[in-house]
């Protein structure tokens, strides 16, 4: 009999959950154990109506089984945190919250998700009183992921050699089970600008880039509060205490630079990146702006414009990145991507180009060179929740469990 393949969660908030019902809908895992590391509500009962419900994506049983599916999530045993849900059975953890604590060796865990976004350092020593991703290890996991991107208190440290960061679909097999301790899943953002990027980088035509910048227009997290709130102490952008619900708000994004440590080639390019939150539940947009130089053809036109990128698009969407790249003609909004299980989805008739020229005089040349340059602007929606991020960190999670 084959021993059965086990799940650790560590965290349950929104990506935990998620994570959950992804697992739950395309197998690969027998058996769940998850830790909230704290008494939730007044029962179990109380974590069986978080886990059976969701105000962005509706009721687990239409997720996994559409308008034909019945609830299906009972407490079995309210002492020893047993749960059944759809046909697999969950164990709820409601003590420990340092991740050493946790007794994944007990219950048979060798893979876990942290989805808590507490533990990013890859350095932080294991048994620290403040828990640390490595924590896990201790525990009894072979292998934990990160459902966001590594950040180390020291800066300029380059990553541990038993720590990566993996994309599912642009570099996931560089995952070495002999090797690699720590997973990075990087974020939603990271996630969807690799699938923009990488079709360009992947041809000769736009492979060429000069610079790069991206905004994306993003959906509120639970990291934000719904009334305005004091600021933490050291907080260096107070502008993200602000009402999350109430507040178009101008911050950050790391997706840039964690984009590098995922596709090195990126380094070369001068990017730019900043993120604008809104109040909306979910799905993003980004809108990817490059500059690239290209080549005048015989007619006095140029090698690149609106219909050649949308034919990269097209053509990466239809091959090399089928179901993960998407190419859409319609005039979609944000609603229409709820749940949208591709990492990003190309609105085509908003792509845009534009082409310069640049005159410049080379040393030792006689005259001057016009150099064409073309500005291109390309909008990919993603569901930053479900459908283009935990769906890749889910195909990402199985992966590094099937290489174990």
């Amino acid at each position: 009999m084959s021993t059965p393949k086990v799940l650790g969660i560590n965290g349950l908030g929104r990506i935990g959950k998620l994570t959950l019902w992804y697992h739950l809908g395309h197998g690969g895992f027998d058996r769940f154990v998850v830790n909230v590391g704290r008494p939730v509500g007044t029962s179990l009962q109380s974590i069986v109506e978080y886990i059976a419900k969701d105000s962005t994506y509706g009721p687990l049983h239409r997720y996994l089984e559409g308008h034909r599916g019945r609830p299906d999530v009972k407490v079995v045993d309210e002492n020893t945190g047993v749960i059944r849900a759809h046909g697999k059975e969950l164990v709820l953890l409601r003590e420990a919250r340092n991740p050493k604590d946790i007794p994944w060796r007990e219950y048979g865990v060798t893979t876990v998700v942290d989805c808590t976004g507490k533990f990013l350092d890859p350095h932080a020593d294991p048994g620290s009183s403040k828990g640390s991703l490595r924590g896990h290890l201790e525990a009894g996991a072979k292998a934990v992921l990160t459902s966001a991107a590594f950040k180390s208190k020291v800066k300029g440290v380059p990553l541990p050699d038993d720590a990566i960061m993996l994309i599912h679909g642009i570099n996931h097999l560089y995952f070495d089970p002999g090797k690699h301790k720590l997973i990075s899943a990087a974020s939603c953002t990271t996630t969807a600008l690799a699938h923009m990027m990488r079709p360009l980088l992947a041809r000769d035509l736009t492979r060429n880039m000069i610079t790069a910048g991206m905004s994306t227009i993003h959906a509120v997290t639970a990291s934000q509060p719904i009334l305005d709130a004091i600021p933490g102490s050291e907080a260096s952008d107070v502008r993200k205490t602000r009402s999350g619900m109430n507040n178009v708000i101008i911050t950050s994004t790391n997706a840039a630079k964690a984009l590098e440590q995922v596709m090195p080639e990126i380094a070369r390019i001068g990017f730019m990146a900043d993120s604008v939150r809104i109040p909306t539940a979910s799905v993003s947009l980004i809108i990817l702006n490059v500059t690239f130089q290209t080549e005048c053809l015989p007619d006095g036109t140029v090698s690149l414009d609106r219909d050649s990128v949308n034919a990269i698009y097209k053509e990466a969407a239809e091959g090399e990145a089928r179901g993960l790249v998407k190419y859409s003609d319609e005039q979609n909004v944000s609603a229409d991507m709820l749940g949208e299980d591709a990492a990003v989805v190309i609105e085509g008739i908003e792509t845009h180009s534009r082409t310069g020229f640049v005159d410049l005089k080379l040393p030792g040349s006689c005259g001057e060179h016009r150099v064409p340059l073309t500005h291109v602007k390309v909008f990919g929606w993603y569901d930053n929740e479900m459908g283009s991020y935990t769906y890749r960190l889910g195909e990402l999670t199985t992966h590094v469990a099937q290489s174990l």
